[in-house]
């Protein structure tokens, strides 16, 4: 089907839920899982080589996959309804939910914090004099919630090439913005394009990631229940990954040296501000495993249904995972640098099993009360 530039979206509401993109999140989450475990548990400094390369390498799919099904999800929940009269309902909805995930942002800074650091300094994290770590992902989207409903409505009404316009338009102002010194206010530059001295996601240089989940959203209620034109999708998306893997690996290869190009990527270099090496691996891996879970559908979702349920409610499994790693195994069984690597991997196994009974029961309780 020929792209039609001036074409706004005109879209169908999906035919049920499409558990794909559950997997999809599920995945990125157990990723996320995964990697701060080992973070939380070994310290990224003490694995061993084979750990930074594969493993840890490839839990940089994780960010973007979750960036991008947060779009995706937007585009089918929230964007066929951007134009009806029920939209200050569902407006509403989201403002809420942004309510919901900052205030557990800011209880689950207090559960990372505590066995690092004093009163003080969490307090200033709370106020945002500082930031976290492993919690800022839900600091994003608190924020982004506000401000997304206020363009869905315009986004519905855009054509095709501004759509696409405003994407490149806010990957050059990050560009820009981030050559700024803000005058000195490093948490605002954080918040905005990422700081180096922050491990934190901004609202304009992760925009640009989100905005493609939306597009992809759209095609994706167009097409996800034709089976042809599915086909169509997933082999874009796939094909799109790949060519962005292939980049990566170009640059590493033009480098002179891949496996520290790989290394770098595992340890998190151009991860905050995103730098293109970094972007092109993450991105890339991201929208593979996202073709993958589309071209999967139904079956592929009850053959990893834990990872399913983990992504039906993300906000639970991070308060899950965050609590039993920080919580639990770090403040009160003291388990800081006791784990050995293959040990972590180990947790990370039973957190992300952990999360999906965890869910599984919540749901349980209140079916049956």
């Amino acid at each position: 089907m020929p792209l039609k530039w001036m074409e706004t979206p005109q879209l169908p509401k999906a035919e049920g839920r499409i558990e794909a993109i559950d997997l999809a999140r599920g995945v990125a989450i157990s990723l996320m899982i995964v990697s701060h475990s080992v973070s939380g548990l070994v310290g990224i400094r003490n694995v061993p080589d084979w750990g930074m390369v594969p493993v840890h390498l490839l839990t940089k799919f994780s960010s973007s996959l979750f960036i991008l099904v947060f779009g995706i999800a937007l585009a089918v929940a929230f964007l066929p309804h951007a134009q009806r009269d029920d939209w200050p309902k569902r407006r509403l909805t989201l403002w809420l939910r942004a309510i919901e995930v900052w205030c557990w942002y800011k209880v689950l800074t207090v559960i990372e914090m505590l066995p690092f650091y004093n009163p003080s300094e969490i307090v200033d994290a709370l106020l945002y004099g500082r930031f976290a770590i492993w919690v800022e992902i839900l600091g994003f989207y608190a924020i982004a919630l506000l401000w997304v409903p206020l363009i869905l409505p315009l986004w519905s009404r855009a054509p095709l090439w501004s759509r696409l316009a405003t994407i490149g338009v806010l990957i050059a102002l990050t560009v820009w913005l981030q050559r700024l010194t803000f005058g000195g206010n490093d948490i605002l530059k954080a918040l905005l394009v990422d700081h180096e001295d922050h491990y934190t996601w901004g609202q304009i240089s992760r925009a640009p990631l989100m905005l493609a989940g939306l597009l992809i959203g759209e095609a994706l209620l167009r097409c996800y229940f034709e089976p042809v034109m599915r086909r169509r999708l997933v082999l874009a998306l796939l094909g799109l990954g790949a060519l962005m893997i292939v980049g990566f690996y170009a640059l590493a290869f033009a480098s002179g040296d891949v496996y520290t190009a790989m290394w770098a990527v595992a340890n998190n270099v151009g991860k905050h501000p995103p730098g293109l090496a970094f972007m092109l691996f993450s991105l890339g891996g991201a929208l593979v495993l996202l073709a993958l879970a589309l071209a999967g559908g139904v079956k592929a979702a009850k053959a990893f249904m834990p990872l399913t349920i983990v992504g039906s409610d993300a906000l639970k499994a991070f308060i899950f995972h965050i609590v039993m790693i920080f919580l639990v195994l770090r403040f009160l069984w003291e388990g800081e640098v006791v784990y050995s690597y293959p040990q972590a991997l180990g947790v990370s196994g039973l957190l992300i099993l952990g999360a999906a009974a965890w869910i599984w029961l919540a749901r349980w309780v209140v079916a049956h009360r």
